[in-house]
Formats: C-alpha cells, sequence, structure tokens
C-alpha cells in the first residue's frame, strides 16, 4: 500500500514543480488540468506524511522509554507513544479509504430519468412523488434543477420525466438511486381502502459532454413533430418537438418541453450522449468478475432498491437491510441518512475486495 503512496507523493512534488513554471503559467488548460490533479492526491499526500509524523514520534518516543534514565520523561514519553500509535492507526484506516479507486464521475452532474412501472396511474402518481423528492433534495444542497422533458398524465402524474440536476458532486450521491423503487399505499382512486403495490423506474446518469462522448450524426435520425400534453397542456402549434433515434442501438430520446426546437434537440442530444456513455461504462462493469463487485448497486434498473410503505411511515433499502421509520422526512427530500449508508455500505465492500 505505502509504495503507492510514495508515488503519490512524488507525482505532487512533480505537479508542484511545474505549477510554477512560466511555460505552464502561459498555458490555462494545462494549469486547470494540473490544479485539477493536485487537488485529487493532496488529501492522499498530507495524510501519508502525518501518518510518516506519528511513526517519527513513535520511535523517539520509546528511544526515551528505552533509556528510562529520567523517570518524568519516561512517563511522559509513554502517553506521546500511546498518542502517536493511536494516531497511525487512524491515519492508516484512512489512508486505505483515501487509495479506494475514485469514480471518474462522481463530481458529474446528474440526468435522472423516472419512469412509472407496474400500477398504471398509481405508477405515474408515485413517479411525481419520486421527482419532488429529489427536487427538494436537490434543493437541501443548493443544486439547480432543469426538466428536460416530461410526459404527464390527466391526474398530475408522470408516465416518464427526465430532469438534470447541477451541483458539485450530484453524481456522487444520487449514482445509488437507479434501480426499481416500489410504493405501498391506498390509492387515491381506491375506494375500498386497500393497500396497493406500484413501482416506478429510476436511472440516474452522469451529464456527458461532447468531448467525453462523440455521437456520429450519420448514426442518428432527428424527426420533429408537434409536442402534446395532458388535458391539451404545451400543444404548439409549430413542429418544435424532437425525436432523435441513435441507429445502431435503436435508442429513441423525445423531447417537448421547450418551444425552441433547436433547444429540444440540444436536450435530447444530450439524454442520448449520457444513456450511451452510460450502457458502454454497464459493458465495461460488466466484464469484472462478479466476486469482485460491489455489493451495493449503482445501476441495475431492474434491481428493487427500497420500499415506500405509507400505511407505517417505512422506508427501506433492500441493498444494505436499512429501514427507517420517517417517510415523510424522506418523500420532503430527507435523503442523507440513507444516502450515507449507502456510501458507508459501498466504501466497506470495496475495502474488503482491496485486501
Amino acid at each position: 500500500m505505502f509504495e503507492n503512496i510514495k508515488a503519490f507523493e512524488k507525482r505532487y512534488e512533480e505537479i508542484s514543480a511545474k505549477l510554477y513554471e512560466p511555460a505552464t503559467a502561459s498555458d490555462p488548460q494545462a494549469y486547470q488540468k494540473l490544479m485539477k490533479e493536485i487537488k485529487g492526491i493532496e488529501p492522499i499526500v498530507a495524510a501519508y506524511r502525518e501518518y510518516k509524523k506519528a511513526l517519527s514520534d513513535q520511535k523517539e518516543a520509546m528511544d526515551i522509554i528505552s533509556d528510562g534514565s529520567d523517570k518524568e520523561l519516561k512517563l511522559m514519553a509513554e502517553e506521546e507513544l500511546r498518542t502517536a500509535k493511536q494516531s497511525a492507526e487512524a491515519l492508516s484506516e484512512k489512508l486505505k479509504i483515501l487509495l479506494i479507486p475514485k469514480d471518474p464521475n462522481d463530481e458529474k452532474n446528474v440526468i435522472v430519468e423516472i419512469r412509472a412501472g407496474a400500477g398504471g396511474e398509481e405508477a405515474a402518481l408515485f413517479s411525481a412523488v419520486l421527482f419532488r423528492m429529489y427536487c427538494m433534495f436537490a434543493q437541501s444542497k443548493n443544486w439547480k434543477t432543469e426538466i428536460l422533458n416530461a410526459n404527464e398524465t390527466e391526474l398530475g402524474g408522470f408516465k416518464e420525466i427526465s430532469f438534470m440536476i447541477t451541483g458539485a458532486g450530484a453524481y456522487s450521491m444520487l449514482k445509488y438511486e437507479s434501480g426499481v423503487h416500489r410504493v405501498q399505499r391506498v390509492p387515491e382512486t381506491e375506494t375500498q381502502g386497500r393497500v396497493h403495490t406500484s413501482t416506478a423506474t429510476v436511472a440516474v446518469l452522469p451529464e456527458v459532454d461532447e468531448v467525453e462522448f462523440e455521437l456520429d450524426p450519420s448514426d442518428l435520425k432527428i424527426d420533429t413533430y408537434r409536442s402534446s400534453g395532458a388535458g391539451g397542456q404545451h400543444i404548439n402549434k409549430t413542429s418544435s418537438a424532437i425525436r432523435v433515434t441513435h441507429i445502431p442501438t435503436g435508442m429513441v430520446v423525445e423531447c417537448q418541453d421547450e418551444r425552441s426546437q433547436y433547444k429540444n434537440k440540444d436536450r435530447a442530444l444530450k439524454i442520448l450522449r449520457s444513456r450511451l456513455y452510460n450502457m458502454k461504462q454497464k459493458e465495461q462493469d460488466d466484464k469484472i468478475a462478479a466476486e469482485r463487485r460491489s455489493q451495493v448497486g449503482t445501476g441495475d434498473r431492474s434491481e428493487r432498491i427500497r420500499t415506500y410503505n405509507y400505511p407505517q411511515g417505512r422506508v427501506t433499502d433492500h441493498r444494505i437491510g436499512l429501514t427507517l421509520y420517517k417517510l415523510e422526512s424522506v418523500l420532503d427530500g430527507g435523503l442523507s441518512e440513507i444516502i450515507s449508508a449507502l456510501i458507508s455500505a459501498d466504501r466497506a465492500a470495496k475495502l474488503n475486495e482491496s485486501v
């Protein structure tokens, strides 16, 4: 482990020297790239230097104890040895966590897609509840939310909704939300008070720019049509809605929320790019041996991940066996406790893999 850290320290010193070179200062792109790299390894180097100091303090204390000529000094050295040992152990654990390979998408914005699953209109209404939950969570983080496309039902639910959440580290927190979300409640349309089970599927995709994933125009079929909406809403007299078909995969993206054809096209291409990038990543992940894969799911849309039980006021995340009797708080955007538990479980699984 520490051989790897020495390499980080060497690279840190190389970058630090390069940042002061006139050639780097005159090249903003190169400077920004080096700053990003040094920011990524700085916590590892700082913890490693603290660890080395703790080891040095241990050695000094042991030397004083072994000398034993001054009893008062020996007592002080024994206390210092205990402190240094505790510090070294804590820093060793911290370094193990810091050395876990980071997801390169963690700092990115996200595109969230929610689709109504089993349950008809009730599933569509539940999709609207999930949309509100993520919007309120984003608001608590001072992140920005923007609807990219929505297919609304007569009762105010969503057959499908795509929206972007913009904010530092959005993907690192929301990537665990991908999967099937299940609700158990009495629908408003139910006259006999029976509890129904419905589902909605959530997909969380990292935002991908054109440099990271280039779309070949010859692979795209772009159609325009008149937008439509529930109850006659959002209906344009001009053909501003856009349908983009990716010919090699058959993937289709539609956008109709903007009155501008150009904006709808831009949004559709943004969603398509992120979907294709996500598909490529999943193909790469599937090549990893099953026994070395993290136990906390972050991308399988067919995996049932969570149940929201209204009669019991309960939320259960099935991946980590976490149950909270805080349904109202969670649906009002209070996802932090669940997300923190998922991050901890994911980190623990990755630490076990690296042992």
